[in-house]
């Protein structure tokens, strides 16, 4: 027996390092295993903070006889979702086809050729709840693999050659609209909680890009609907369960409709959306719970998730070690009981935290524990009292055994941290969170980055400083690339311009296709059994709609007339699905909302040590004009030079002092060096 996963550097992988169960990475090795073997392939998917993978680990591929029979029978290949996310989706789109839903762990059972012939997510290790055991599943497998194998061969086929049919056809479906974009505001509207807020029943997810689109719409239109669903929606979310009372961040979702009890995992990417979500709702309404839930979110991500190399680690898991029973449970961490917060706080200061809190003797959660809320009708309490309270709680929590933490770094997600930190940095007056944001960009450029024969190729993950081996996909290229425009409008660096001119460039040339719909993988990418490409908006933007956005910024910046175009076509997928399913399409919603507006082009000059110079720039940021780009730096001679940003040529100073050019579809507003009439130039157009 060999375990071939001690040298992988995903956390998950290295978690299966020790299993008795003879793993492969995903490889071409590990396929011509198989053929020479003449065995099936036994495909295991699943990411470091998923609560039933470790429960699947734990109950089968960590017992001796589940192992040896995966050992004699199978080759056994276990994939990290969240390094090969091509991988993924490749046979997830696979399960939810032949079982109308899919989720983690997944099991996959393919030929040495990569064809899947049978699916499924957790497997028990007795049978329950009509679900087969895990060795019933492996035994039926190996029973068909070797008594017929001409079934298992048509399956197949037939699976394989209905997934190449599902080739989309959105880049011919034309740039979306004004209608386009009020149909999906009011199939939104449909879909909305009046009472809880958000969409939908339970599970409840954060719906960060449907919530970035409003606050969008809201800008252009003045529609007071589209505000009111994003403000009351982050309440909602801010007061629940699923967000963390006394250490910021989200969970991943609410198992309820009412936000109470979260999934509790926290994610890198929930928490720079909601970040950015929460900061432009402040920019949008000076809301002061905006304001708080942005900068605690903030915190968290580089209190929790930063590393030593300067990005930021992909999540921490749901489940820790409960201190009283020593089981690894998920919540343990974050869940009281009045008698907890009395033995903290003292009586009196413990029932004001339970009245305060949402702590009650019966639990909100499980095994009579409560997870913290702010509900409406709550008592009032002084803010300093609030800030002892959670001080102290904060304080016994970190004594507690604390969830695990996956310490690769992901590049798209790091791109939306990088977003995220820069804006809230400029926003709040926070130069450090801005410091954060460059030095996670600063790993990415030296560590991501692979520049050869003159292009930049961008890595996937990496860990402890070391690159990992897989490619980076759409996502990575888009995400990364509107993270480094964020952070050249929010610095006036304009390398960091330069280096998201690197990657829409590939995405111009490895990503696109002829009639401009996007794929998740390059051109030269690992030949799979099919091409990823998923333009919907799910947990995170899809690499479609992301890189679309950053397309069109680096057009605003730029004037490049190719990259519009590109932006524009991509967006046909917006045009085709926003109507449809406004609620898995919302970042491309939001981006579309910019093309719409524009966007604005903003120019700002000045000597860089004039406080009015400073004035200018803060307004040009916190103007809510949806996607607009900000340009800031010296003034330019009238030789059409603009230094590192093209908005700064032949940009000159009005009366000698700092000022501001604002300019939208081929139009020019009149320069000013007035903060208030520009904040006028980027405000809200009634319609």
């Amino acid at each position: 027996m060999s375990n071939r996963l001690a040298n992988e550097t995903s956390p998950y992988l290295l978690q299966h390092a020790d299993n008795p169960v003879d793993w492969w990475p995903w490889s071409p090795e590990a396929f011509a295993e198989a053929r020479e073997r003449g065995v099936p392939v036994l495909l295991s998917v699943g990411y470091s903070s998923c609560h039933w993978c470790h429960v699947m680990a734990h109950e089968s591929f960590e017992d001796e006889l589940a192992a040896a029979y995966m050992n004699e029978h199978f080759v056994n290949i276990k994939v990290d979702r969240e390094e090969r996310p091509d991988v993924d989706a490749v046979y997830m789109e696979a399960v939810q086809a032949a079982t109308g839903q899919g989720g983690w762990p997944m099991t996959v059972f393919l030929t040495a050729d990569a064809e899947p012939f049978y699916f499924g997510t957790y497997f028990p290790p007795e049978p329950r709840h009509g679900m087969p055991s895990f060795m019933q599943v492996l035994e039926g497998v190996r029973t068909a693999w070797v008594g017929r194998p001409e079934e298992v061969a048509e399956v197949a086929g037939r699976i394989v050659q209905d997934l190449a049919g599902r080739q989309l056809d959105y880049g011919k479906a034309g740039t979306p609209g004004a209608e386009q974009l009020a149909q999906a505001l009011l199939g939104l509207t449909r879909e909305y909680d009046a009472v809880r807020g958000g969409f939908g029943g339970a599970p409840k997810f954060p719906p960060s890009m449907v919530l970035e689109f409003l606050l969008r719409h809201h800008a252009r239109t003045g529609g007071e609907g589209a505000l009111q669903m994003a403000a009351d929606t982050c309440e909602a979310m801010a007061r629940g369960g699923i967000y963390d009372q006394l250490g910021g961040g989200f969970a991943r979702y609410s198992v309820d409709r009412e936000w109470v009890v979260p999934h509790f995992e926290k994610m890198l990417y929930d928490n720079a959306l909601l970040c950015r979500v929460y900061a432009h709702l402040w920019r949008a309404t000076g809301s002061e719970m905006a304001r708080r839930v942005a900068l605690e979110t903030a915190d968290f991500m580089v209190r929790e998730l930063r590393i030593r190399e300067g990005g930021f680690a992909s999540a921490l898991d749901a489940d820790s070690e409960d201190p009283l029973t020593g089981a690894h449970v998920e919540g343990a961490y974050y869940a009281w009981t009045p008698e907890q917060l009395s033995e903290v706080l003292g009586e009196d200061d413990g029932a004001l935290a339970a009245a305060y809190f949402g702590v009650t003797e019966e639990g909100t959660f499980e095994h009579g524990k409560s997870v913290l809320q702010l509900p409406q009708d709550g008592p009032a309490v002084d803010a300093q009292k609030v800030e002892s309270v959670k001080e102290r709680l904060l304080a016994e929590r970190d004594r507690r055994p604390a969830p695990g933490r996956d310490d690769k770094v992901v590049a798209a997600w790091n791109g939306l941290a990088i977003a995220a930190l820069a804006e809230c940095g400029a926003y709040f007056d926070r130069p450090d969170l801005v410091e954060r944001a460059t030095e996670a960009a600063d790993l990415l450029v030296r560590v991501h980055f692979d520049v050869a024969a003159g292009r930049a190729r961008l890595a996937r993950t990496s860990k402890d400083g070391r690159v990992g081996p897989n490619a980076g996909v759409l996502e990575d290229y888009g995400d990364v690339a509107d993270g480094f425009l964020a952070l050249a409008a929010v610095t006036g660096e304009g390398v960091w311009l330069e280096f998201a001119g690197f990657l829409v460039d590939l995405v111009l040339d490895q990503f696109t296709a002829e009639d401009g719909s996007l794929y998740d993988t390059a051109h030269d990418a690992e030949q799979l059994i099919r091409r990823p490409q998923d333009p919907t908006d799910t947990a995170a933007p899809s690499g479609w709609t992301a890189a679309a956005g950053a397309l069109l910024s680096y057009a605003a910046h730029t004037g490049s007339e190719a990259h519009r175009t590109a932006a524009e076509r991509a967006l046909g997928v917006v045009h085709a699905l926003g109507p449809r399913a406004p609620r898995f399409i919302g970042h491309g919603l939001a981006v579309a909302e910019a093309l719409l507006d524009g966007p604005r082009e903003v120019a700002v000059v000045g000597h860089l040590d004039d406080p009015a110079r400073a004035a200018l720039h803060r307004t040009a940021l916190l103007g809510t004009a949806p996607g607009a780009v900000v340009a800031t730096g010296l003034p330019r001679a009238a030789d059409g030079s603009g230094g590192e940003f093209p908005l700064l040529a032949e940009r000159t100073l009005l009366h000698d002092l700092p000022t501001a050019y604002v300019c939208r579809h081929f139009v020019c507003a009149r320069p000013t060096t007035d903060p208030v009439e520009l904040a006028e130039q980027l405000g809200t157009v009634r319609p």
